[in-house]
């Protein structure tokens, strides 16, 4: 879900000529392979990408489409990497020494891919406003700070005061409901304008020991977001779903433009 509105995003970015700048601040290794490690394991990834490669919706086929041209099972920065145009620019941050590692080899001698080792909420700090006016922030933190629902609120109050034109995309996990509402309410009240939450739950949000859906929070979010990352989240919800109670997607408007 989180990728496939990432792409959605990425491209709308493009119908503009002028340079864009993005910044993912968890970027993770980039890239995992599917049938070896943790993946094959487990092989959860054969209820999810699986399921969409073998039957692709057409409300997927751009991101679909890169994922197979990329190989692997790809991270945001190789889809990023992917949408960019010449003289656009990516800046991958991760704390992680061996995921840091691995970021470097992919994109070494890339001018225009630069890859820190350093705190994501840090970097917004430090690398924006980006120069190029325009930019994409990726926030997709890993949510085991119990805490994190508040240091996300307190980095998006102090970057969007700097950056007031970026677009914000923050991934949140729906476990259980409270939390999510809690987030929801902190960001329709902390002064940001133009906030859309898009949701795909798989079943009823009331475990929260069991991953149950995923949310985006949008700032600023592009022309005709609303109307057809709509299509991607059915589509979505049509070849992973269930049918189980509770299951559904959503677009919340938290705070108008």
């Amino acid at each position: 879900m989180k990728h496939a509105l990432l792409v959605w995003l990425l491209r709308a970015f493009a119908r503009k000529q002028s340079p864009f700048f993005v910044l993912d601040t968890h970027a993770g290794a980039g890239a995992y392979a599917l049938e070896e490690g943790p993946a094959k394991l487990t092989g959860e990834w054969r209820r999810g990408i699986g399921l969409l490669l073998a039957n692709p919706p057409p409300a997927l086929a751009d991101y679909l489409g890169l994922v197979q041209r990329l190989g692997l099972y790809p991270g945001s920065p190789l889809l990023i990497r992917a949408c960019l145009r010449e003289g656009d620019r990516l800046a991958c941050c991760e704390l992680h020494p061996e995921d840091v590692a691995l970021l470097r080899a992919r994109f070494v001698r890339d001018r225009q891919v630069g890859v820190h080792a350093r705190d994501g909420y840090e970097a917004l700090r430090a690398l924006l406003p980006p120069r190029e006016g325009r930019g994409l922030v990726l926030i997709d933190p890993p949510f085991e700070d119990p805490e994190e629902y508040d240091h996300l609120l307190k980095a998006l109050r102090g970057t969007f005061k700097r950056f007031r034109h970026g677009v914000y995309a923050v991934w949140y996990p729906i476990k259980h409901r409270a939390p999510v509402r809690a987030f929801h309410t902190m960001l329709a009240e902390s002064g940001i304008r133009d906030i859309l939450a898009a949701e795909l739950v798989l079943r009823e949000p009331t475990d929260p020991t069991r991953l149950n859906g995923s949310g985006l929070v949008v700032i600023n979010p592009p022309f005709r977001f609303e109307e057809e990352v709509r299509a991607i989240l059915s589509a979505l919800l049509e070849r992973l779903g269930t049918g189980q109670a509770g299951a559904g997607v959503r677009l919340v408007r938290l705070a108008d433009e």
